[in-house]
């Protein structure tokens, strides 16, 4: 018999993709937490309940739904890449059909369970939805997670602190999970943190977080930390993500970050972007890289799209670089990422950074 699990807790007051919304306090009952392996524990008014296991405390789980393997085979490989600040409903949707309606599988390495009240009962339409909560390396390696990793048909990466996702995950059986996941077609998102993971290349931020006015006047400084091949999404290859985008200035940043990438592949004819996306903003991309924009915030997706090396980029010297393109897409755009083949923009520019500062903004 399949076992029925929910949550039952109140909506968040704020939303679960929020780098810092915290637990509600909820009935004991109600929450459902294991280290290690589940064992079954007591049935409660008709509900069967997991007990907490006595293995390394590694990691938390919570699940709402069905908590056998729901076996779908109808997926798709789309990515769902969310900005932040807000979820999008209708992004939320695509991704669920995208996973065919069976398990979804939330990964994080801070807060709580808020995505299971959201997704299952909210969204809707899935089997499960299951959070995992890293509180160290040693879940990365642990069989019940890997296990959790392996039957999920949807995967989605909460916000928090990407430098735990790097340190936590990089070259560890979750993240060949979780590439293996790509590779059988099925989807994957993020979101903030869980957003700057997904592109070929990352800022890593091991070093905290940089702003655009520190980046442009030293392109070099140490909290400027990239990293490269963590997650392998063939439709983000060259690219480097950014959340939060125009709330929190991060053009400039991200400009940096693909000088920088620049100057690393200057020898190779290698296509790079930089993915901006606004907060309640998210951008839905199909197997084929056509992509599409949905936000509840009117937000945009940017294109950052260099066309020449910098000018001036060196240690403790302000960033100069000339010609950098900048495309807006909103609900009413369309683009292929493949091939930077965009329908309606909803923005156009062209920038230049001289001395640290730029030229431009939208």
């Amino acid at each position: 018999m399949s076992e029925h699990l929910n949550a039952g807790s109140r909506f968040r007051d704020l939303h679960p993709g929020s780098d810092d919304a915290n637990v509600e306090a909820r009935p004991a009952f109600a929450k459902l937490r294991a280290r290690g392996p589940w064992t079954l524990a007591f049935v409660l008014g008709g509900c069967l309940l997991a007990n907490c296991a006595t293995g390394a405390p590694g990691y938390d789980t919570w699940l709402a739904g069905n908590r056998a393997d729901a076996k779908r085979s109808a997926t798709r490989a789309g990515l769902f890449l969310s900005g932040g600040g807000g979820d999008v409903a209708a992004a939320w949707k695509w991704f669920v059909s995208c996973a065919g309606g069976g398990d979804i599988v939330v990964l994080r390495a801070s807060g709580g369970d808020g995505y299971n009240d959201y997704v299952f009962t909210k969204i809707g339409g899935v089997d499960s939805v299951e959070t995992i909560r890293f509180n160290d390396a040693s879940a990365a390696h642990d069989p019940r997670v890997l296990e959790i990793v392996a039957r999920a048909e949807g995967i989605f990466l909460a916000g928090g602190d990407q430098a735990k996702y790097i340190t936590y995950w990089k070259g560890t059986p979750v993240a060949a999970a979780i590439n293996a996941h790509l590779r059988a077609g099925k989807p994957l998102g993020g979101t903030s943190a869980g957003l700057a993971v997904l592109g070929e290349y990352a800022f890593s931020a091991l070093e905290d977080t940089v702003t655009s006015g520190t980046a442009l006047l030293d392109p070099f400084d140490r909290k400027i930390t990239l990293e490269r091949d963590f997650i392998a999404a063939p439709a983000l290859a060259g690219a480097i993500t950014d959340s939060h985008f125009m709330a929190r200035q991060r053009l400039g940043r991200l400009i940096v970050f693909l000088a920088r990438m620049v100057a690393e592949t200057k020898d190779k004819p290698v296509r790079l972007l930089g993915l901006g996306i606004d907060e309640g903003t998210a951008l839905c991309i199909e197997p084929d890289t056509t992509a599409r924009v949905f936000t509840e915030k009117n937000g945009r997706v940017w294109l950052v799209i260099p066309s020449r090396p910098a000018d001036v980029l060196a240690p403790g010297r302000p960033l100069s670089i000339r010609d950098v393109n900048l495309i807006g897409l909103g609900p009413e755009s369309g683009v292929t990422l493949a091939t930077l083949q965009v329908d309606r923009p909803a923005a156009l520019s062209t920038l230049s950074v001289i001395d640290g500062k730029l030229s431009a903004h939208p």
